[in-house]
C-alpha cells in the first residue's frame, strides 16, 4: 500500500460517517478490503470477523468501526490535511489503526493463521461486541489491538478496567415554604458525591468521578429524588470487590432518605501477563530494527483488548497511528506514522514471540 493509497482509504473511512449505531455503511466497505486481503469474511450483527487462513492458532488483530461523533459532524470537522497530520471525526480513534491493519496484513503475507475482528460498539463499551469476542477468542493465540498508542507511540499491556454506577436517592418532598416537613434527596445527595469524590485511592490506581447529577423538580419544592452517576476505574481484577462493597456500604446521613446503587461494570482491567511480555519483547525487537525505542505503558481507558485478556489471551494494545486529540474537536493522526506503524504490526504478525 503506497503513502498516497494509505492516506486516500483513510480519507474515504473518515468520510464515511459512523457513530454507534450507524456503521452500515463503512462496515460494508471494510467488508471489501477484507475480501481483497483473501479473508472469509462473517457480518456478526454490527460487527465483521474476517479470517485470514495460515499456519498454527490464529493471531487476533482487534479494531473497531464506531466513532463518538454524531452523523453530520463532518460539516463543522471536515477531512484537511495540514502539515503531515490529517484531521476530521474518528480519524484518530480508530480509522488510521483500521488503515494500518490492512496494510499491515498486505505486508505480512499469508504465513500464521489471522483473525481480524472489526466491532461496532466499541465507543459504548461493547455491549454486543463482546459475544462476538468472547467467540472469536478461543484458541487465539495472542490479541493485537491497533488503537492508538500511548506517550510517544509507546505500547500497552495494562488497562483500567471500567464501571458506570448510578447512586438514587429518594427523600421526602414539601413546599419550599415548608421545607422543615420535608427531606431534601439533593441535600443527602450532596453528601454522597463528596463521599464519593474522595473514595479513590491513586496508590492502587482506583478512581471515581460523578461526572452526572439530576434531581428535583423545581426551584419551591423540595427535591424527592436525585441521581449522581459514577465513573470508576481499577487497574485489578481484585479491587472490583473493594468497590462494590464500598458502594454498597453506602448509608444516607439525612434521616428520612434512601439510597439505591445500581449499573456495573462494563469492561474488566487489563493487566499485565507473561504473555503480554513476551509480545511486547517481540514488538521492542521488531521496534528498534525500525528506529522505534518502544516502552510498555498503561492507559487509564478501556478497549476491546480488556474483554479478550480477560478471557486468558495475551494482549499487546496500542500498535496504531500517532496523533492526539481522541474523542476532541482537534483530533488528528501524524500522517508520517501510518508506514513505519504497518511495518511494525507486519513485524509482529510474522514473528509475535509467543
Amino acid at each position: 500500500m503506497t503513502g498516497a493509497t494509505r492516506i486516500e482509504l483513510l480519507r474515504e473511512l473518515v468520510e464515511l460517517e459512523s457513530p454507534t449505531g450507524d456503521t452500515g455503511a463503512i462496515a460494508a466497505r471494510l467488508e471489501r478490503e477484507l475480501e481483497l486481503l483473501g479473508a472469509t469474511v462473517e457480518r456478526d450483527g454490527a460487527h465483521l470477523v474476517g479470517d485470514v487462513p495460515g499456519d498454527g492458532a490464529p493471531l487476533l488483530v482487534l479494531a473497531h468501526m464506531d466513532t463518538v461523533w454524531p452523523l453530520g459532524t463532518l460539516g463543522a470537522m471536515p477531512w484537511r490535511v495540514d502539515d503531515g497530520r490529517a484531521f476530521g471525526p474518528g480519524a484518530y480513534d480508530m480509522k488510521a489503526g483500521i488503515v494500518i491493519m490492512l496494510d499491515a496484513v498486505t505486508r505480512a503475507g499469508a504465513t500464521r493463521a489471522l483473525r481480524l475482528v472489526v466491532t461496532g460498539d466499541e465507543e459504548i463499551g461493547s455491549p454486543d461486541g463482546r459475544r462476538v469476542l468472547a467467540r472469536v477468542a478461543d484458541g487465539a493465540a495472542a490479541a493485537l489491538v491497533v488503537e492508538p498508542p500511548g506517550a510517544d507511540g509507546h505500547l500497552k499491556t495494562a488497562r483500567k478496567g471500567l464501571g458506570r454506577f448510578a447512586v438514587r436517592v429518594t427523600g421526602r418532598p414539601a413546599h419550599a415554604s415548608a421545607a422543615a416537613s420535608g427531606v431534601s434527596a439533593i441535600e443527602e445527595l450532596a453528601h454522597q458525591v463528596l463521599r464519593l469524590q474522595a473514595a479513590g485511592d491513586p496508590d492502587r490506581g482506583t478512581s471515581f468521578n460523578v461526572g452526572v447529577v439530576s434531581g428535583g423538580t423545581g426551584e419551591n419544592v423540595v427535591a424527592a429524588e436525585a441521581l449522581a452517576r459514577v465513573d470508576v476505574r481499577v487497574a485489578r481484577a481484585e479491587d472490583r470487590d473493594e468497590v462494590e462493597r464500598f458502594l454498597g456500604s453506602l448509608e444516607p446521613v439525612l434521616e428520612g432518605t434512601s439510597i439505591e446503587v445500581g449499573g456495573g461494570w462494563t469492561r474488566p482491567p487489563l493487566e499485565r501477563s507473561p504473555g503480554s511480555d513476551a509480545l511486547f519483547a517481540a514488538a521492542r525487537r521488531h521496534g528498534l530494527e525500525l528506529g522505534l525505542d518502544l516502552e510498555q505503558t498503561s492507559s487509564g481507558g478501556g478497549s476491546d483488548g480488556n474483554l479478550v485478556g480477560a478471557l486468558g489471551v495475551p494482549v499487546l494494545d496500542g500498535l496504531g497511528a500517532l496523533g492526539g486529540g481522541a474523542h476532541a474537536p482537534d483530533e488528528h493522526v501524524e500522517l508520517a506514522s501510518l508506514e513505519v506503524r504497518a511495518e511494525l504490526l507486519a513485524r509482529i504478525l510474522r514473528d509475535p514471540g509467543i
